[in-house]
């Protein structure tokens, strides 16, 4: 069983920065991909970002360039900087890892961006 630790939520003024952290633990194998999705109040989960094994990417358009994947697989461990945070950023992030043929989930932390 995997286990997921997310962590650097919180408050944060619209143009700020936060850098979100999600460490995985108990897996026998090989992690996949590693993600990050959202969810606001009202609205569906979506992607954020995510990174494959071999380091290709994808982000959600309404991102793109100003969050930044990145992950240290010696630490099982994925990361989410954003910058030049907006209002519209304000949801749960959620930590999605793949361990083929399951997905595993972090409990997901709170970011809030005020204007």
């Amino acid at each position: 069983q995997v286990q997921l630790v997310e962590s650097g939520g919180g408050l944060v003024q619209a143009g700020g920065s936060l850098r979100l952290s999600c460490a995985a633990s108990g897996s026998r194998f090989s992690i996949n991909t590693m993600g990050w999705y959202r969810q606001a109040p009202g609205k569906q989960r979506e992607l954020v970002a995510a990174m494959s094994r071999g380091g290709s990417t994808m982000y959600a358009d309404s991102v793109k360039g100003r969050f930044t994947i990145s992950r240290i697989d010696a630490k099982n461990t994925v990361y989410l900087q954003m910058n030049s945070l907006e209002p519209e950023d304000t949801a749960v992030y959620y930590c999605k890892v793949i361990v083929p043929p399951i997905n595993y989930w972090g409990q997901g932390t709170q970011v809030t961006v005020s204007s």
